[in-house]
């Protein structure tokens, strides 16, 4: 089935395994453990593992703790690699010279 945006069951699955992918990698680059992380954002150690290990899906305040916690944007756990914004950029530059 696919949602409003035309994107079916398995690439929203995939985009929400590259946000929880992405959390850990923060958590990593912040050098902190699960249990530091846990303390900062008040919530319970088992949910951020949980969470990293793709067992629950964090609710939008759940996230925007983490992020704080984490001293991050929300939207870089939402942002795609630097290569992937470049070919969306360069998509879109080539549709608007197309349309000139």
């Amino acid at each position: 089935m696919d949602d409003a945006f035309g994107n079916t069951e398995a690439e929203i699955a995939g985009q929400i395994n590259g946000v929880l992918t992405r959390l850990r990698e923060e958590r990593e680059k912040a050098r902190i453990s699960q249990m530091e992380l846990s303390l900062k954002a008040g919530l319970a150690q088992n949910l951020v593992n949980s969470i990293e290990n793709g067992h629950r899906i964090p609710s939008l305040p759940t996230i925007l703790k983490i992020c704080w916690a984490l001293n991050i944007e929300p939207s870089t756990l939402f942002l795609r690699s630097a290569e992937d914004r470049i070919k969306k950029r360069d998509a879109i530059i080539e549709l608007v010279r197309q349309l000139a």
